[in-house]
């Protein structure tokens, strides 16, 4: 069965990119050239820089290799997405197109007089059958083959070149919209991620916790290609809103300690009244997740495995993310929350939308959660609210509410589209206010 998907997964891969080489680079090109062999090389060279760096990242090759692979590999994965959806997009437009040209060559050529005959005069008195007026009379020639006087060869001699200049109006104008895209929302990730403030009302919480502020930040995904400047950029948007808490809550890293430490050192920075907590996300069980937690805890965060921890008006419980399952570390709800007081107001970080269910059913009134990236690359939030029971933003299960940040960074390509990033001001209100 595996198999089997991946031999489908392949076809459709291949199928996307002699697709993509068509149309961009066999139908824009009068015939076999250096452009066409460009194009293979283009294509054929862009999946084999983001396999590589996909590998490299998953296998943990040296960090200068992972480096070089990564932002050529992984713009290449975006650029190829908005390639491919401008191009099918752009199908609707070549039959409107090559239609508009056909009519107005079609006006044209109605616009041109045909060359009528026309019979010379014939001098007074001159018989009409003598040489001289016949010779005088004689018809103009048709015209040549080609002529707009000409209809039925029109098609044969104008369309190759018509349907080449609409490949090429196409094929352009799908290759500017696809770098368009993919260079702004490049840019919106470097450029490091938005605030959003959210209320969110307890019915539990006492009087004296209305407008508690807890800073929640996920998916930040150090590596290879967001270092030391991102991170330092992160830890200084969560300070300036001055909040109570920090709670991260996942994918703090892609890589090992040994490589990205230097990375992650801005984090020591963060400053909140009552600490800086962190929750395990599935990225650190590819990262070595025992080491990270062990060097969080180095850079003053608090982690919460499996454990909750007493605030003076509330609970902070956080469990860990369910990729622990495979290395005995999974999450434990009953070791986090069994023996809490079920009066007092409880706040879960747990990195993954779908625990909200395991959340409910242990009476936690609001769980913190990322992973989605609200889908990163649009329309990859069709695929993501598949897989997850929210995608972003402030939801309701049963009496448990669940809150889901899009996330700081980006995982592959360092690009988002049609879902900004995020670093979420959760303010507590309470009812009793």
């Amino acid at each position: 069965m595996v198999f089997v998907f991946v031999l489908l997964a392949l076809g459709v891969l291949v199928a996307a990119n002699w697709y993509l080489w068509r149309r961009l680079f066999r139908d824009t090109t009068a015939g076999p050239g250096w452009v066409r062999r460009t194009g293979v090389a283009v294509v054929a060279g862009g999946w084999a820089l983001a396999v590589g760096a996909l590998v490299a990242e998953r296998t943990g090759a040296p960090f200068w290799l992972q480096q070089t692979l990564a932002w050529p590999g992984f713009l290449w994965l975006a650029l190829s997405v908005y390639l491919l959806v401008a191009l099918v997009a752009g199908e609707a437009v070549r039959p409107l197109l090559r239609r508009f040209l056909e009519r107005r060559a079609r006006s044209k050529a109605q616009a041109v007089p045909a060359a009528v005959p026309q019979p010379a005069p014939v001098p007074a008195g001159a018989p009409a059958d003598e040489p001289g007026a016949r010779e005088q009379a004689a018809p103009v020639p048709a015209e040549e083959p080609g002529e707009p006087g000409e209809p039925e060869r029109t098609p044969s001699v104008a369309m190759p070149s018509r349907r080449l200049f609409v490949s090429r109006v196409v094929g352009g104008a799908a290759a500017v919209a696809a770098l368009g895209t993919v260079g702004a929302g490049t840019y919106g990730v470097l450029n490091g991620p938005g605030v959003k403030r959210v209320t969110v009302p307890l019915a539990k919480l006492p009087r004296a916790a209305h407008g508690y502020r807890i800073a929640v930040v996920s998916d930040i995904h150090l590596g290879p290609v967001l270092g030391r400047g991102f991170a330092r950029r992160v830890v200084d948007t969560i300070n300036a809103t001055q909040p109570d808490l920090i709670a991260v809550v996942g994918d703090l890293v892609d890589g090992s300690v040994k490589d990205l430490g230097p990375a992650a050192a801005p984090l020591a920075g963060l400053k909140a009244r009552h600490g800086t907590f962190f929750v395990t996300g599935n990225h650190e069980y590819f990262s070595g997740a025992e080491q990270w937690v062990q060097e969080v805890r180095r850079l003053g965060m608090r982690p919460l495995e499996n454990a909750r921890t007493e605030l003076p008006w509330f609970d902070l419980a956080g469990v860990n993310d369910v990729a622990g399952e495979s290395e005995g570390q999974g999450p434990d709800f009953a070791k986090a929350l069994g023996d809490r007081d079920p009066a007092r107001a409880c706040v879960l970080l747990a990195h993954q939308p779908v625990q909200i269910h395991d959340a409910v059913e242990h009476g936690v009134d609001l769980q913190l959660s990322g992973h989605t990236h609200g889908g990163q690359l649009w329309p990859g939030n069709f695929l993501a609210a598949a897989a997850n029971p929210t995608v972003a933003g402030l939801d309701h299960y049963g009496d448990t509410q669940l809150y889901v940040t899009r996330g700081a960074g980006a995982w592959g390509p360092p690009t988002r589209v049609g879902a900004p990033s995020d670093i979420t001001v959760i303010e507590l209100a309470s009812r009793q206010a």
